[in-house]
Order: structure tokens, then C-alpha cells, then sequence
């Protein structure tokens, strides 16, 4: 079987809202949601291996370190592993103050009673209740009216009130879903909701949750906003409610129809580290915290140390975070492109010299020193690099700073070495194409500096006198110049032939303190108009000049 030509044949268009007057395209988000992770219990019922009690413990640890406040620990009555680690947990004493948990439940009787006696004990804790209401599921799955499927909600929550009641000890809070929200007729939602209201009787003091999920994503983001926009403008005793959403990924746009739902009037965010869930996942709580970051807004989740987050999330899942993925991913702060890593670099130095805290680095819409990300990978040499990449990690490995002509000139090695090993370079190849190319630090190279002294002679003119190393065999030489490079040059012209010409010269310290390397690059120019670069590097900066005259002698001789 091929996808068909005409996929209307099967497929149908799903239908727009009756909203004409919206209002959530004009609003943005100008503070946090609540925000309530199920990785506890969406996110663990779709993986593999679910997890254990073990690494269950290790993720709610996480997932209080970073600052959620809500969390749902499972479905208690999936089965005895479940229950005892919600059971265990409440006796624990590991729930702070500040945090409550939540188990879910189907709108059944003995299971919301298995449910409750898993938080016996709890100082507060949320129950979840949903049934199912879209048509799909009442004629295919259960064969049920309306009044049947509202009846199995209202029931639910009868059975939860009463619960509740014989544990006074506990602060008690309710959550409705009317499942597969996004998939079901908008009035039957804010019917059955109503009739759920209508048993439990929250106040603006006590509200209740209800909980608006897109089950399965089936529209793009706008329609999911404008039916919580036409849910809440039309929820009677609307201000003893929290809007909680709980979007899918299906089309790839769960983050996306979150966000827009904010807009819309929602209140609480439910959802996953890096999108885990069912499927496609669920919305991803560290994307959509990071997007209003990104925004000016406090998300009030910590990733300043995003790696630990994601090593404890793949342990737990045994799922790896994809490398584009937002935000956490390997490769979402790295630059190969050429024209993209020279934007970075310009970004960087401006933003170092700039008196100011704006972030204005292109390509980068967040500094990945905020989520403890280093700047050594943002850009990466592969055959699609530019000079700009190479530079940078130069820069970032050894603190070499190369003369932007000088970039040009090492260029066509550096793509020669991506050409020939077909592959991204490291910060090792790059360094050893550098090394080659001007002869810095490594054997063999036809003239090699062992020793000098220099003098003023009593005409104000520099003496140099040194020991060089020509092709192995040290020669005594000298030569005089208004400097120590002129000299320098003067003592290769008379003693070896080389004839040289300062065109110019540029150097700089590696690092900072006293004892810091020097970097020196030379610009020359030969008998025959060639232009030949060196680079020396020494603790003594006078030094490090006369190793990049030698460096520019030896590419003289390497070209014949």
C-alpha cells in the first residue's frame, strides 16, 4: 500500500472553531505557568524498561532540584510496583513542603480508592481523574451516549469526594481531564467539566484542575488555542478553576500549541523532560521554560546545568536526547557553516566589547554559559567551515589569535586536511595543520633557532647574534637592522640567501599573568612579490618575533 493521490478520500480537514472575535493573538506571555511533570507516570509508561523504584527516586530528586512543584508520580493502581513506590514516597518524608504530588486515575471506582490509599499519609497531594469524551472513543471504543460517558465522570468524582473525606488529614485537591479534549465537541467538554464542578464544588480559594489534554495532536497549534480560549469563556464559576494543558506531539508542534494556549488563558503547563511521552512525546517542559527565557521571562526551572539534567533523564529513560534538540541537544550551539561561525565569532567579540548585558550573538538565541555550556563547541571544523571556524577554535584551544589575513593564508590547509580524513576536525587536527603550516614546534624545519643575544650598536642599529640550525647542522650568523626582526632578516639575507620584507606585524600574550606565552605573526613579502606568513611562540615575546621570522624563512624554503 503507496499514500494516495487524493488523501481526502480518507483524511478530512479538521474543523475551525466558532470563535470570531479571538484574543489570544494579541497577548504574550509575561510570566510563568504552573508547570506539572509527568515523567513519572506519562513519561514512564512509554518507555521499554519502565523505571524502577531506584531510578524513579533519582528523577523526582531531579526534578525537585530544578524547581518543579508539581509532579505526578504514577498510576497506583497499574500494579503493586506502582503503588508502593507512591506509598513509599509519602512515608518517606522526601516530599518538601513546597511540593505536591499527583497520581492519576480512570474515572472507576476501585481504582480512584486504590488511588487514595496510595497518599495515605500525604500532607497534600492532587488526585487526577479523566474518562474519555470525544465521539470517536464513546461510539468506537465504549459504545456509549453522552449521558453515559458524563455519567462515568460524575460518578468519578463522587467517589473522589467521598474518598477525600475520610482522610481530613490530608490538603486534598482535585483534577478533571475530559480525555481526548482536542478531538471532542467543545460543549460536551464544558458540559461534562460543569457536571464535575457541579460534585465537588471548588471555590476560588480551593479551585479545581481541569485539565484540557490534546490526547492525540490532531489540528495544528492556533485551533488548539482557540478551543481553550472558547473552553474558558465559556466555563461557568470559571475563577474556581486552574486550565491545565497537556499536549501530545503527533504533528510536531506540542510546545507550540502549549504556548498558545498560555496565550489563550491557560494557567498550568503538564508535560516531560525533552518531550518524553507516549508516541511523539508529550510537550517538552524544558523547550517551552527555555523559549521564555529566551523572551525576558523567568521560567522559574533551573537548567543551569542542563548536562546533568539530560545524563539523568537518558539514565532514567534509557532514551538519548536527540543532538537537535532544543536547548539541550549536542550540536544545537554548534556552528560548521562558514558564513554562520564568522556571524558567531563577530557576535562574541562585540558582545565582549560591548558595556552592556543584551545578548545579541547571531545564531545563538541563548548564551549557552547560562544552562553550563562552554563556548569550546560552538564552532566545529568539518569541509563546510570557513576561516571564522578555524580561528575560533584556535582561539578557544590554544589562544591564538590569528590576523584575519593571516586566516586566509592557513585556509586552503585547513581544507585540505577536512578533504582528505573526510571527516569533522578537532581542536588536535586543526592545531597540527597550524603546526605544519609554519613550522611551529615540530621537526624537521630547514632553519631552527637554538640561541641568540642582541646588542645596540654605539649608531643606535640592533646587533643580532645567534646559533641556527640549517637542516640539522648548527652555523654561528649575525646581522645588523634598525630592529630585532630587521636584523633578523638582515642575518638570513646575508647568510642564507632568504630575502624578506616586513609588510606587518602583529602579537599578543597567551593567557593572562606573568608568566604568560607570547604569540608573534609576521606578515613578509619575498624578492619575487610572494607573501609568506610566520608565526613564533615563546615566553618572551622578543623571542616569539624572531621564531616567526624562522617560521617565514621556512615557508620561504618549503615553496623553492
Amino acid at each position: 500500500m503507496s499514500m494516495l493521490r487524493d488523501p481526502s478520500a480518507k483524511y478530512s480537514p479538521f474543523p475551525q472553531v466558532p470563535l470570531t472575535d479571538r484574543q489570544w493573538p494579541g497577548r504574550t506571555i509575561t510570566a510563568p505557568p504552573r508547570w506539572l511533570s509527568t515523567d513519572l507516570r506519562d513519561g514512564n509508561q512509554a518507555i521499554v524498561d519502565p523505571m524502577d523504584a531506584h531510578k524513579k527516586n533519582r528523577f523526582f530528586d531531579l526534578l525537585v532540584e530544578i524547581g518543579v512543584k508539581e509532579i505526578e508520580v504514577g498510576f497506583p493502581s497499574a500494579g503493586a510496583t506502582e503503588f508502593d513506590f507512591i506509598s513509599g514516597l509519602v512515608k518517606s518524608g522526601r516530599i518538601p513542603d513546597d511540593v505536591i504530588v499527583q497520581v492519576l486515575t480512570q474515572s472507576r471506582e476501585d481504582l480512584i480508592r486504590t488511588s487514595f490509599a496510595s497518599l495515605t499519609g500525604a500532607r497534600a497531594a492532587i488526585v487526577h481523574l479523566y474518562n474519555a469524551v470525544s465521539p470517536a472513543w464513546r461510539e468506537v471504543v465504549f459504545g456509549m451516549t453522552k449521558d453515559q460517558v458524563r455519567e462515568i465522570a460524575v460518578t468519578g468524582a463522587k467517589v473522589m469526594r467521598d474518598e477525600a473525606a475520610k482522610q481530613p488529614g490530608t490538603d486534598w485537591h482535585f483534577e478533571y481531564s475530559p480525555e481526548t479534549f482536542s478531538t471532542a465537541e467543545l460543549d460536551f467538554s464544558l458540559e461534562v467539566c460543569e457536571a464535575v464542578m457541579g460534585v465537588l464544588q471548588p471555590t476560588p480559594d480551593h479551585p479545581i484542575i481541569l485539565n484540557l489534554p490534546a490526547t492525540v495532536e490532531a489540528a495544528t497549534p492556533n485551533i488548539y488555542a482557540d478551543q481553550v480560549e472558547y473552553f474558558i469563556r465559556n466555563l461557568p464559576n470559571r475563577e474556581s478553576a486552574v486550565i491545565s494543558l497537556h499536549t501530545h506531539n503527533d504533528r510536531g508542534t506540542g510546545v507550540a500549541a502549549a504556548e498558545l494556549a498560555l496565550m489563550a488563558g491557560a494557567d498550568r503547563v503538564e508535560g516531560c523532560l525533552f518531550g518524553n511521552g507516549e508516541r511523539t512525546g508529550n510537550c517538552c517542559l524544558v523547550t517551552m521554560a527555555l523559549n521564555m527565557y529566551t523572551q525576558g521571562v523567568d521560567p522559574g526551572l533551573d537548567f543551569s546545568d542542563i548536562d546533568r539534567v539530560i545524563e539523568t533523564v537518558e539514565y532514567c529513560n534509557q532514551i538519548p536526547v536527540h543532538q537537535r534538540h532544543p536547548y539541550g541537544g549536542e550540536l544545537v550551539y554548534t556552528a560548521f557553516s562558514g558564513s554562520h561561525q564568522d556571524a558567531i565569532k563577530k557576535g562574541f567579540a562585540a558582545h565582549a566589547s560591548q558595556n552592556s548585558p543584551v545578548w545579541r550573538v547571531p545564531y545563538l538565541p541563548i548564551d549557552p554559559a547560562d544552562l553550563g555550556r562552554s563556548y569550546e563547541a560552538v564552532i566545529r571544523v568539518n569541509s563546510q567551515s570557513g576561516k571564522g571556524g578555524f580561528a575560533w577554535v584556535l582561539e578557544q584551544d590554544k589562544g591564538l589569535k590569528l590576523p584575519k589575513k593571516m586566516q586566509a593564508d592557513f585556509s586552503p590547509h585547513v581544507q585540505r586536511m577536512a578533504d582528505e580524513l573526510g571527516r569533522e576536525l578537532t581542536a588536535a587536527d586543526i592545531w597540527d595543520a597550524f603546526r605544519h603550516a609554519y613550522y611551529v614546534k615540530m621537526e624537521p624545519r630547514q632553519f631552527r633557532l637554538v640561541d641568540y643575544e642582541e646588542s645596540r650598536a654605539s649608531d643606535g642599529t640592533r646587533l643580532f647574534a645567534g646559533t641556527i640550525e640549517v637542516d640539522g647542522k648548527a652555523q654561528s650568523v649575525s646581522g645588523r637592522g634598525n630592529g630585532l626582526i630587521s636584523s633578523v632578516m638582515s642575518t638570513l639575507a646575508d647568510s642564507f640567501g632568504v630575502d624578506l620584507e616586513v609588510v606587518d606585524y602583529t602579537e599578543h600574550a597567551l593567557g593572562a599573568g606573568t608568566d604568560a606565552n607570547a604569540a608573534a605573526y609576521l606578515e613578509c613579502r619575498t624578492g619575487d612579490g610572494r607573501t609568506v606568513w610566520g608565526c613564533g611562540i615563546d615566553e618572551d615575546v622578543a623571542t616569539a618575533s624572531v621564531r616567526a621570522v624562522l617560521s617565514a624563512a621556512n615557508a620561504v624554503a618549503r615553496q623553492g
